[in-house]
C-alpha cells in the first residue's frame, strides 16, 4: 500500500473522529480507504 497525504477541513476530520469512536470505523485511515473504496466502485472503477 503506498502512503498519501490529505488535507482537510476541521469539521470534516472530527466527523471522521466520531465514526471512530463509535467503532465504524477501526482508524481514520479505514474510513478514508472505505469511503474512497465505495465512491470508485459507484463510478465503476473498482
Amino acid at each position: 500500500m503506498r502512503v498519501v497525504t490529505v488535507r482537510l477541513p476541521e469539521k470534516m476530520l472530527k466527523a471522521l473522529d466520531q465514526l471512530v469512536q463509535k467503532g465504524i470505523y477501526s482508524s481514520r485511515s479505514d474510513a478514508i480507504r472505505a469511503m474512497v473504496r465505495k465512491e470508485l466502485k459507484n463510478r465503476g472503477l473498482y
